[in-house]
């Protein structure tokens, strides 16, 4: 990944992002130029998902681990804000002194769980964020690295537990919302959530931790741990040969990029204004890999041009043709898989490459 692929996205994230605040914020909501609210929160939303396609470019394109089940880790970052949202909530029902969210005052809770306390604190919640993903993956990865699980089994296994959390999350009895999940936010941080500086605030964070995020990877993978990191995405056994622990890379970039995952989770929330278990779905999860597959597997810009394109194409497909979505996201992932092994930036690299060089005029005699 070129520094100028970098400089570029950065500039185009951040811009975008500016851009959108000014022309909601600055100019009337009638005039011409006026940036509508709803089109912040779906640039918002789509800047998320680029958190989620960069945190799997990072293990499938630089650690070769397909995994199938990252959509988890985002959901659980966004249940961590789901839940604080929630307890910012005026009274529904009060029992002591905790104030119950309205689900449970339905199904007749008479306390507040346990994993609950603590989420009325803004900075708990954001923890909660980064350390349950972080966690999750921390004990999935173990097991499975130590375990040598590579190739199709280790994405099989990472998709069975983002379905086994799937599952989990729509029971009621796990005091999560159930198959309805949670919503109806009214506040973040003491302001009305629903407000049009809130909602810039949030797209602006969003693009600022994208672009942290796109800094500290593309660091990562450029530094002496980067290259062995790629050595043992082609030659994991020869790079066990010279002495390095292949599970012990894979481990931390598949934590790492879990915890990326989650804080987009976390930020996509409050932009949405709902938290469901239809977010640990596994198909999910393959549109995250479809877009790091559009954009340029393996070269992080690409995985954030990837996200954002496929998920415009997306908003027009199922406005317009919505029974043609699903037909057309395959069709685009096998077009590309044939064509475009490299991705739009594979593309464009290639390109590049191709120009023909002018020979430097002969001297004259």
């Amino acid at each position: 990944m070129s520094r100028t692929t970098t400089t570029v996205t950065l500039f185009l994230v951040l811009g975008l992002s500016v851009l959108l605040t000014v022309l909601n914020l600055g100019t009337a909501p009638d005039a011409a130029f006026h940036a509508p609210t709803y089109a912040v929160s779906l640039t918002g939303k789509y800047l998320t998902f680029a958190i989620l396609a960069l945190s799997v470019d990072l293990v499938w394109g630089f650690a070769g681990i397909l995994s199938l089940g990252h959509a988890a880790f985002f959901a659980l970052g966004g249940y961590a804000m789901g839940m604080y949202l929630m307890r910012q909530i005026g009274p529904r029902g009060v029992y002591g002194n905790a104030i119950l969210p309205d689900f449970m005052v339905f199904l007749n809770y008479k306390a507040l769980p346990w994993y609950w306390l603590g989420f009325d604190n803004a900075i708990y919640a954001m923890l909660m964020a980064v350390v349950v993903p972080g966690v999750i993956a921390l004990v999935f990865g173990w097991l499975a690295f130590r375990s040598r699980v590579s190739g199709v089994y280790l994405s099989i296994i990472t998709q069975a537990l983002t379905y086994a959390l799937l599952l989990a999350f729509f029971r009621n009895d796990m005091g999560l919302g159930g198959n309805n999940g949670l919503t109806d936010f009214k506040d973040m941080f003491g302001l009305p959530l629903q407000a049009d500086a809130t909602r810039c605030g949030l797209l602006v964070a969003s693009a600022v931790i994208l672009c942290l995020q796109l800094l500290m990877t593309r660091y990562l993978v450029t530094s002496r741990f980067g290259k062995v990191l790629i050595a043992v995405r082609d030659t994991e056994s020869r790079t066990r040969f010279l002495g390095y622990r292949p599970e012990h890379y894979k481990l931390f970039v598949f934590v790492l990029s879990a915890i990326m995952a989650g804080i987009g989770g976390a930020l996509y929330v409050p932009q949405v204004g709902i938290i469901n278990p239809g977010e640990f779905s596994p198909a999910n999860s393959i549109e995250a890999v479809i877009w790091v597959a559009v954009g340029g597997r393996g070269t992080l810009a690409g995985a954030v041009l990837g996200a954002i394109l496929v998920n415009v194409g997306k908003t027009f497909f199922t406005a317009a043709l919505p029974e043609l979505w699903l037909f057309a996201l395959g069709a685009l992932f096998i077009l590309v898989t044939l064509l475009l092994p490299g991705g739009i930036l594979g593309l464009l690299s290639r390109g590049r490459k191709a120009k023909p060089i002018t020979p430097a005029p002969e001297p004259a005699e």
